[in-house]
C-alpha cells in the first residue's frame, strides 16, 4: 500500500508515544471520543501510523500556551503515515491531513511539520515547475552565472510611467531580472494593465537596442480570473515572467495559474513568517517548499 510519510517535531507533558497515537487518530479515521463506526476493520485500511518516535530532550516550561498533561514536559521526533487511499494524490486535501487540525491538540506544547515523502502519484498528478532554472536561464538569456536581480522600490506610490522609468534606468545597467514588489499589484494609483504596458514598451525598446531582453516578473495576485487575464495581457505584451504571492492565492490558486501559464512564475512567499517563526509551530521550510 502506498503511504504518504510526515516527520515532526513534537512537544508534551503526555506520554510521547499516546500523544503520537492520539495526533494520528486525529488526522485519519479517529475523533477525541472512540465512535462505533470506527471497527478493526476500517482502522486496519485508513488509519495513520506511528512509525517512528524518538525523545530527544526535555523542557522546563512548555514553550506554547494551551496544553494539557502532567508529566514531564519532552520533546520528541516522530514519523506519522497515511495511506494514499485516504486522500488520493491531492495537495489541497494533503495539507489538511499533515497540517490540519493538529496544532490546538491539548496533547501539543509544540509541533512543527518537518518533513514530507510523498508517493509517485503526487509527481503525476501536478506537473511542477514547467521551466525551472534551466528554462529561466534560457528566456533570461543568462548562463554560466549568477542573475543579477533587483525590486522596483519604493514598493507603491510609483505610478504606470515612473516604475516604467525606473525600468528602464535597470534595464540599461543590464541587470537581468526586475521584479514588482508583492504590495504592488492592481491599486487606482498603479493599475495592472497600464502597468504592465508602460513597462513591456520600455523593455522591448531597450531589447531592440541592447539585443537581449530583461525579465521582469509582473505581480498577477488577484482572484483567478483575474490573474488568468493578466498572465495574458504579459505574454501578448512580450513578457517573460510573471508572479504571485502563494500565501495570498492559496494552494488551488497556484495548481490553477500553473496548469494556465504559458510564463516562469516568481512565486512570492509573503507570509513566511507567519507559518516558521516559532521554533516549536508551524512549518519547516523543506516541508513546505515540497508543497
Amino acid at each position: 500500500m502506498e503511504r504518504i510519510e510526515a516527520d515532526y517535531l513534537i512537544e508534551t507533558a503526555y506520554d510521547p508515544q499516546a500523544a503520537a497515537e492520539a495526533m494520528a487518530g486525529e488526522q485519519s479515521s479517529g475523533t477525541f471520543v472512540a465512535v462505533p463506526g470506527e471497527t478493526a476493520a476500517l482502522k486496519e485500511r485508513s488509519a495513520a501510523r506511528v512509525e517512528r518516535l524518538e525523545v530527544v530532550g526535555e523542557m522546563s516550561a512548555p514553550s506554547l500556551p494551551g496544553a494539557g498533561g502532567k508529566g514531564p514536559i519532552v520533546r520528541a521526533r516522530i514519523t506519522l503515515s497515511w495511506p494514499l487511499a485516504n486522500l488520493g494524490p491531492s495537495l489541497p486535501n494533503l495539507m489538511a491531513t499533515v497540517a490540519g487540525n493538529l496544532f490546538e491538540l491539548k496533547q501539543f506544547s509544540g509541533l512543527k511539520l518537518l518533513d514530507l515523502r510523498l508517493p509517485p502519484a503526487f509527481a503525476a498528478a501536478y506537473a511542477g515547475p514547467r521551466f525551472g532554472i534551466a528554462g529561466t536561464r534560457r528566456l533570461a538569456g543568462v548562463e554560466g552565472r549568477p542573475l543579477i536581480g533587483t525590486i522596483v522600490k519604493p514598493s507603491v506610490g510609483l505610478g504606470p510611467e515612473e516604475t516604467a522609468e525606473l525600468v528602464r534606468t535597470l534595464a540599461e545597467a543590464d541587470i537581468d531580472f526586475i521584479k514588482d514588489d508583492e504590495l504592488q499589484a492592481d491599486g487606482p494609483a498603479c493599475p495592472f494593465e497600464d502597468r504592465a504596458r508602460a513597462v513591456m514598451r520600455v523593455i522591448n525598446d531597450v531589447a531592440e537596442r541592447k539585443g537581449r531582453k530583461v525579465m521582469f516578473a509582473f505581480n498577477l495576485t488577484g482572484d483567478l480570473d483575474e490573474m488568468r487575464r493578466r498572465h495574458d495581457l504579459v505574454q501578448a505584451l512580450g513578457g517573460t515572467c510573471v508572479m504571485a504571492s502563494v500565501n495570498s492565492v492559496g494552494l488551488a490558486g497556484m495548481i490553477a495559474l500553473g496548469r494556465h501559464s504559458a510564463l516562469p512564475i516568481h512565486a512570492h512567499r509573503n507570509g513566511w513568517g507567519y507559518l516558521s517563526r516559532h521554533p516549536l509551530l508551524g512549518f519547516s521550510f523543506t516541508a513546505w517548499h515540497k508543497v
